[in-house]
């Protein structure tokens, strides 16, 4: 059966044979190097801490100056804000004021322009003053029939009232004529009886 070969970490690889060889012929000037090595990689990362300081507080700087220039900007705004609202709020008044002031003189800038407007108002005022005078003669006749109807409830009630009073009359006058003789009637069954 054909076996793969096996690649291992731990298998040395030619590279590191050489070196191997090279530090076992060598072994001060190895141990020189690595000691050189060791304290350049110390310096390397001291260099490299300070540059990544240096970085971070420029960054930090730059943050703060974007930050307060934001901050300018957005009070700036509103002070920009404060002052053109009232400008913006007198001018669109004083164009409302201007367009009247220019209509109305339009409006009456000759002769036959104010005439027209002067019948213009004269009609409005008849049918204005017609609506009311037709509102009013509505409620009159309104009031009118109102009473006229109470009125005749009235005079119905009392004649009701003064039928049943002469009937009530009529019926005690009959009752009043009627007594001697019912009397006398009683008298007679009672002698009767007796």
């Amino acid at each position: 059966m054909p076996t793969a070969p096996i690649s291992s970490s731990t298998a040395p690889k030619p590279r590191a044979k050489a070196a191997s060889k090279r530090t076992t012929k060598k072994p001060a000037a190895a141990k020189r190097t690595s000691a050189r090595g060791t304290t350049q990689s110390k310096a390397t990362h001291a260099r490299a801490a300070r540059t990544r300081t240096l970085h971070q507080s420029e960054s930090a700087a730059k943050q703060a100056q974007a930050a307060t220039r934001e901050t300018a900007e957005v009070l700036g705004d509103y002070a920009e804000r404060v002052v053109l609202i009232p400008v913006g709020a007198a001018l669109i008044a004083r164009e409302r004021v201007v367009d009247s002031v220019s209509e109305t003189l339009s409006t009456y800038s000759s002769p036959t322009k104010t005439q027209a407007q002067l019948r213009r108002f004269e009609r409005r005022g008849a049918t204005a003053r017609s609506r009311l005078e037709r509102e009013v003669r509505k409620a009159r006749v309104r009031a009118e029939r109102q009473l006229r109807q109470r009125r005749r409830t009235i005079e119905n009630t009392v004649s009701e009232l003064e039928e049943r009073r002469d009937a009530l009359a009529k019926s005690s006058t009959d009752l009043a004529n009627r007594v001697p003789e019912l009397a006398s009637q009683i008298q007679e069954r009672i002698l009767s009886l007796v």
